[in-house]
């Protein structure tokens, strides 16, 4: 009797662990979620775009004559001196080959030159005679005037023309003087570098080009020995530590950056951030096509770093960074992951977890930055709200927070 209600009651037990495991696998577990608290403090919205590093003013030295670059001694990275340190050197180039019929010309008109010189100096030559004769004829006449053997009006005649044969004289020498400089003019033509007037040979080596500031040599277009035109770009110079950031911004985002704004400048290859501000928003856009094959309006900003040179050492010119300009900061800001929040019935909205379970809560939010945003109601601090809530996530629902991979 006993063994048959101890089999009886084995059964009972066996039957109800079933019913339990069952009820316990029906009965819906709670869903796992990453949280995080609402923070009271510090938070900024910012404009990130990329930006160029460029060196505020680029000299560039040209060639100033047509000729041969000699081969350059400088190298890029080089520092040079204003005025002292020499940075290319160019040999004029002779003049164009000329034909032999140019050639003839050229020679014609030296001696038609030749001849009108001569005939300038034979007028001058003229001039001087009746100068001299136009001065005895009226020393005479003053001498017979004051001895009253002459009238006064010949002694005034007289001096009209001693100052007529002056002027005579002045013209014929100034005559002079334009055919001296045809001459020189029609010689020149046939005068090459190394046979200029008054030079020796040796003396027409190079044209020595020297640094117009202090910096570095930036880039060298012209390396090798090589004749050259009049303006050739030779090489570039520039100060390193005068240097300006250039970012192109969206023009919707350009209304918002002022003068004066603070930045930080990330993304240069060293290791920490560094300040800026913004110098000026450029007035005008110009249309950028992106690298979707969008059209986008663009304005030009250009900030200036506002930490000491050793900070940025190595930061070059045209190297890339990346600019993060303030639009608004606030130092009492409540404010939640930018994760936490969707959208509910045209409403902002987030997940609180209370008592184990998750809570629709509506919120008003205010501004917004890459990873933050600022709530304005709905929501106290210390609060927690649910990160990047799934699909499964419903007012009510059991949650339990996930242990943080530093747990």
């Amino acid at each position: 009797m006993a063994a048959k209600w101890t089999k009886r009651i084995l059964l009972l037990v066996v039957l109800a662990g079933i019913t339990g495991g069952f009820l316990w696998l029906l009965w819906p577990q709670p869903i796992q979620v990453d949280v995080a608290k609402t923070v009271l403090g510090q938070m900024r919205s910012t404009v990130d775009e990329e930006g160029i590093n460029r060196i505020r003013n680029v000299f560039i030295v040209s060639a100033p004559v047509a000729g041969k670059i000699e081969r350059s001694q400088r190298e890029v990275g080089d520092h040079v001196v204003a005025g002292v340190t020499t940075v290319a050197a160019i040999r004029s180039a002779d003049p164009t080959m000329l034909d032999a019929r140019t050639r003839v010309e050229l020679a014609a008109a030296i001696e038609a030159a030749k001849a009108d010189r001569n005939f300038a100096s034979a007028e001058v030559l003229q001039a001087e005679k009746e100068l001299r004769f136009a001065k005895a004829e009226l020393e005479r006449t003053r001498y017979l005037v004051g001895k009253k053997v002459m009238a006064l009006n010949t002694l005034e005649k007289r001096q009209l023309d001693s100052d007529g044969a002056q002027q005579r004289l002045e013209s014929a020498r100034a005559q002079l003087d334009v055919r001296h400089h045809n001459l020189e003019i029609a010689e020149a033509k046939l005068l090459g570098p190394a046979t200029r007037a008054g030079a020796a040979p040796a003396d027409d080596c190079c044209i020595n080009l020297t640094s117009p500031v202090n910096g570095i040599i930036l880039h060298i277009p012209v390396e090798n020995e090589q004749i050259v035109q009049a303006g050739t770009p030779l090489v570039d110079i520039g100060n390193p530590f005068d240097t300006e950031i250039s970012v192109d911004l969206l023009s919707t985002d350009a209304i918002l950056v002022k003068r004066g704004a603070s930045a930080t400048v990330s993304g240069w290859g060293g290791p920490n951030e560094l300040k800026a501000r913004v110098k000026r928003v450029e007035p005008a856009a110009f249309t950028k096509t992106s690298a979707l094959g969008i059209e986008e309006q663009r304005v030009k900003a250009i900030l200036e770093i506002t930490d000491p040179p050793a900070k940025w050492m190595g930061l070059g010119h045209e190297y890339r960074v990346f600019v993060h300009i303030t639009i608004w900061q606030s130092e009492n800001a409540l404010h939640i992951p930018l994760s936490a929040l969707f959208r509910w019935e045209g409403n902002w909205a987030v997940f609180r977890v209370v008592g184990g379970l998750a809570r629709l809560t509506k919120i008003t939010a205010g501004q917004m930055n890459s990873s933050d945003v600022q709530v304005l109601s709905g929501l106290s601090a210390g609060e927690t709200v649910i990160v990047h809530p799934s699909d499964l996530i419903a007012d009510g629902v059991r949650v339990e927070i996930r242990d943080s991979p530093e747990k």
